[in-house]
C-alpha cells in the first residue's frame, strides 16, 4: 500500500474514524451501479466475504451489513440472547458502556465490569466476575477502546472466557485490519467491525463474523429483530444476495481496499500501525504530553489519547489545529471532553502527516500559552 502514502490530501485527518481514503479506493465508487441480484453482485459479496474472512482469520459464517458499527453492535446482541438473560460487559471506556446501553434496550440483565478510563481490563477481576455469576450466558468486550486510547490483551481475556461456558463477543471495529485479531485461534464466537476503521474504505458497511457456537445460541435467542437477522444474511449469501439493498460504491471500495491490503499482507499492516503508534506517542511526549492509558502497554496501536496542559483548553486546541493547519483531531467524550485530546492513527499515515501534526501542534499550544 506504500504507492498510496503519496496521495495529496488538504486535511491531515486524524480521527478515530472515518480515515482518510486514498483516491484509488475512493474512486471505485464512482463504477455503475449494478443489479445486487444479479450474477455481477453475487461474485462481489462473495469475493470481499472471502477476503474478511481471511483477514478476520476465521473459517466461521461472516456477514456484511449496510450500516454503522453500532448496527452489529446491536446485532451482537440482538441474535444471541433472550429477555432476561445475564451477560457480563467488561467495560473500559465510552463504547464498551455502549454494548450495556444496547443490551439493556434488549432487556437484557447486564453485570457491569467496569474499568477506570484509561485502564485495561483486569482478567483476575474478570474471572472474579464470571465465578460470581453463573447465570451469566456471553461475555462481551471492547478490544480496542477509542475513547480512551487503550487496548485490551485479548489473548489473555480469551483464555479466562473460554475456561467457562460463555458466549465471546468482542468488539473489533477500531482494531481488526490494524492489530492482530485472530478470531479462530482466539475462539472469539461474534466478532465485528466496521469499514471506516482499519480497513481504510469509506463509513456505510460492517462486518459480523459468527462461529457455530454462536448459532446455537441464536437458535433459542426470542429477542426481536429483523434488518439485523442473521437468518435473513445466511439465508440470502446462500443465494449470492444480501437480504437488503446494499451500499454498492462503498463495496467497489471495499473490495479494493482488500485487495492491497491483503498484497500487501497483514503481518506487514500490523507491524506498519505499530510503528506510526510508537512514533506518534514518542513524538507527543517529546512535545510536553502524558499518556492517558495508565500503562503504555496497554496504549492503543489504532489511537493515541494525551492529557492536555494545564491551562489550556481541547476545545481552543482543537479549533486552532482545524482552522488554521488543517489538522482534525477529536477531544475526549463525556467527562473527559476538556481533559484530553484523541488522535487517529488507522489505516495508512505517512512520515509527513505525522509531522504535519506534531508541528502543528506545537504551534497550537504556543499560541495557547501566549
Amino acid at each position: 500500500m506504500q504507492k498510496y502514502l503519496s496521495d495529496k490530501n488538504e486535511t491531515n485527518l486524524r480521527l478515530p474514524g472515518p480515515v482518510p481514503v486514498p483516491f484509488d479506493i475512493l474512486n471505485e465508487q464512482t463504477k455503475p451501479l449494478i443489479n445486487h441480484r444479479g450474477n455481477e453482485y453475487s461474485y462481489l459479496l462473495k469475493n470481499c466475504t472471502d477476503k474478511l474472512k481471511q483477514i478476520f482469520a476465521t473459517d466461521n459464517d461472516l456477514y456484511i451489513t449496510t450500516s454503522s458499527g453500532t448496527g452489529v453492535m446491536e446485532a451482537s446482541v440482538s441474535n444471541f440472547l433472550s429477555e432476561g438473560d445475564e451477560i457480563i460487559v467488561a467495560s473500559v471506556g465510552w463504547f464498551g458502556d455502549r454494548f450495556t446501553e444496547i443490551a439493556q434496550a434488549y432487556n437484557v440483565k447486564v453485570i457491569n465490569l467496569s474499568f477506570s478510563h484509561g485502564s485495561n481490563i483486569n482478567c483476575i477481576d474478570l474471572e472474579e466476575c464470571i465465578k460470581k455469576n453463573p447465570k451469566a450466558k456471553a461475555v462481551y468486550v471492547t478490544h480496542n477502546e477509542t475513547s480512551t486510547g487503550v487496548q485490551n490483551n485479548l489473548s489473555d481475556i480469551s483464555k479466562i472466557v473460554t475456561k467457562y461456558s460463555l458466549l465471546f463477543v468482542v468488539d473489533g471495529i477500531s482494531s481488526v485490519a490494524s492489530v492482530p485479531c485472530e478470531t479462530d485461534k482466539l475462539k472469539i464466537d461474534v466478532l465485528i467491525s466496521a469499514s471506516q476503521k482499519g480497513w481504510v474504505t469509506p463509513p456505510g458497511l460492517a462486518f459480523i463474523s459468527v462461529s457455530k457456537k454462536a448459532w446455537n445460541y441464536h437458535k433459542v435467542s426470542s429477542l426481536p429483530k429483523y434488518y439485523f437477522d442473521i437468518s435473513q444474511y445466511k439465508n440470502y449469501f446462500k443465494k449470492g444476495q444480501p437480504p437488503f439493498t446494499p451500499a454498492i460504491g462503498v463495496m467497489y471500495s471495499l473490495d479494493k481496499a482488500l485487495d492491497l491490503l491483503i498484497e500487501e499482507t497483514m503481518p506487514k499492516v500490523y507491524e506498519r500501525h505499530k510503528k506510526v503508534a510508537y512514533k506518534i506517542r514518542t513524538k507527543l511526549i517529546e512535545i510536553g504530553f502524558e499518556l492517558f492509558p495508565d500503562d503504555e502497554n496497554h496504549a492503543s496501536d489504532t489511537l493515541t489519547s494525551v492529557k492536555i496542559p494545564k491551562g489550556t483548553s481541547t476545545k481552543q486546541i482543537i479549533g486552532k489545529l482545524e482552522n488554521k493547519y488543517n489538522v482534525i483531531i477529536s477531544a475526549g467524550q463525556g467527562n473527559l471532553s476538556d481533559k484530553i485530546l484523541r488522535i487517529g492513527h488507522l489505516g495508512l499515515v505517512s512520515d509527513a502527516e505525522i509531522d504535519w501534526l506534531i508541528e502543528s501542534l506545537i504551534k497550537s499550544m504556543e499560541k495557547e500559552n501566549e
